[in-house]
């Protein structure tokens, strides 16, 4: 049986397994609340610092989340894990798209340049919702440490969630929620 990636339900939220497809990307629409499933990795300022200059793993096709995971309490698979301002990435976010990195999780408007790149290189930034860090932690299945154990928070996870909620921030065509 074919496993479809994209899905909409009947509340119109659309349902996506990650990795990203191409054929995945084109459906999709500024505005669209959006459940993804899958495989992301974490990533803040300091992580991107260092992957523009060499990578520790593949990204093309790949979700990056723009956040810093709170410590785990025992039992948990992890703490809070809201997300941070995407802003902060713009300088390093043409690079990442360029070597094939297909979407960006985090929050706040994004510059002009950055919402053009997302058009270019045919890439999605999500929107997770602010202030909301404990309740995103339950989507989160698993977390493994990936690169940079020294930067701490800010090293690179990989993360497996699921249903984890986001709204579609900039689409593919270049649309953006924000005017």
């Amino acid at each position: 049986m074919k496993k479809i990636s994209v899905q909409r339900s009947e509340k119109n939220i659309v349902k996506i397994t990650l990795p990203l497809k191409r054929s995945d990307l084109c459906k999709l629409k500024a505005g669209e609340e959006v459940l993804l499933t899958g495989i992301v990795y974490t990533a803040r300022d300091a992580a991107h610092q260092r992957m523009i200059k060499k990578l520790p793993l593949n990204i093309k096709g790949q979700a990056l989340y723009h956040t810093g995971p709170a410590p785990a309490k025992p039992g948990e698979v992890i703490g809070s894990c809201g997300p941070t301002t995407s802003t902060r990435m713009d300088q390093y976010t043409l690079g990442l798209l360029k070597k094939g990195l297909k979407a960006v999780i985090g929050k706040g408007k994004l510059g002009d340049q950055t919402r053009e790149a997302f058009k270019k290189y045919q890439a999605v930034y999500f929107l997770a919702p602010g202030g909301c860090g404990a309740l995103l932690a339950d989507k989160v299945k698993s977390m493994v440490l990936v690169a940079y154990k020294d930067l701490g928070c800010e090293a690179i996870y990989k993360l497996e969630i699921e249903d984890f909620p986001v709204i579609v921030g900039i689409d593919p065509k270049g649309r953006s929620v924000y005017r």
